[in-house]
C-alpha cells in the first residue's frame, strides 16, 4: 500500500477544478513545480488570480509560497483546526473520495491519475452543482434540450455517468 497526495485547486467563483499534481512523496522539488505549473503565463490556473486560500500543511513550503510570491499571487492561510473554513476544498474530497477513489483499486501510479482526470472532466463538464444554480461549471455542449434522443456518457467504466439529449 502507497499513500499518494494530490494537490488540487478550486475556483471558488465558478467551483471549477484543476489537479495540479500527484505524488507519493510531495517534496520540496514537487511542490515548487506545481506552483511553477499554477503561475505558468499560459495556462496556469492562477494566472488571472490574486489570491490562494492554503491550510496550514507543512507541504507549502518556503519554496512553494515564493514560487507564488513572485508571481504576484497573495497566500490567505486557514486557521489552525478550522475546516469549514475551506468548505469547498472538503466538499471536493469528500465528493471525490465517495462517488470515486474508494470505489476503485489502483494499480500504479497511472490509474489513479486516469481516475483523477476523469473525474474531475465529469466534475468540471456533467455534474450539477447546487452552490451555484444547479448547473453545469464547464458544459462541452448545449445541454437541457426539449426534444432529441436520451444518451448515457459513461466514464470509468460507468462509475460515472451523464445524461444528456443529442442535438435534433
Amino acid at each position: 500500500m502507497v499513500t499518494w497526495y494530490t494537490f488540487f485547486v478550486i475556483d471558488i467563483a465558478t467551483r471549477a477544478v484543476t489537479i495540479a499534481g500527484s505524488t507519493p512523496n510531495p517534496d520540496d522539488d514537487f511542490m515548487k513545480q506545481v506552483a511553477r505549473n499554477l503561475t505558468d503565463c499560459v495556462d496556469g490556473f492562477l494566472r488571472k488570480k490574486r489570491f490562494l486560500i492554503l491550510d496550514r500543511d507543512g507541504k507549502f513550503s518556503e519554496a512553494f509560497r515564493g514560487v507564488l510570491e513572485n508571481h504576484g499571487i497573495r497566500m490567505v492561510l486557514c486557521p489552525a483546526r478550522a475546516p469549514n473554513c475551506n468548505a469547498f476544498a472538503e466538499r471536493f474530497v469528500r465528493s471525490i473520495k465517495s462517488e470515486c477513489l474508494s470505489r476503485m483499486i489502483f494499480i500504479g501510479s497511472g490509474s489513479l491519475r486516469y481516475a483523477l482526470a476523469e473525474y474531475v472532466a465529469h466534475y468540471n463538464a456533467e455534474r450539477n452543482h447546487p452552490g451555484i444554480g444547479n448547473v453545469l461549471i464547464e458544459p462541452v455542449e448545449a445541454v437541457g434540450g426539449a426534444t432529441g434522443r436520451v444518451v448515457n456518457r459513461r466514464r470509468l467504466g460507468g462509475l460515472l455517468s451523464y445524461y444528456h439529449r443529442l442535438a435534433a
